[in-house]
């Protein structure tokens, strides 16, 4: 069952609550997804980490319920 944009989007809101978001599903199948997430909480982050903590927003659902996922991460300019 696909995991919709929403829950995503909604998940990654909740662990980084200033948290831009952007989901664009990339091949229309509620599988694969990208998400564009800027916050300035990311200041001073490598993008190793930055990566780390939106997966880590989404937990065991990566690999699971949700298929792929491509991050791009920011800081507000």
């Amino acid at each position: 069952m696909p995991m919709p944009a929403a829950e995503i989007e909604a998940l990654i809101r909740t662990a980084i609550p200033d948290a831009e978001v952007t989901i664009t599903d990339l091949a229309g199948d509620g599988d694969h997804y990208a998400a564009h997430v800027v916050a300035a909480s990311f200041a001073g982050l490598s993008r190793v980490a930055r990566h780390k903590a939106v997966y880590g927003a989404l937990g065991e659902r990566m690999g699971g319920v949700l298929h792929a996922l491509q991050v791009t991460t920011g800081v507000p300019t």
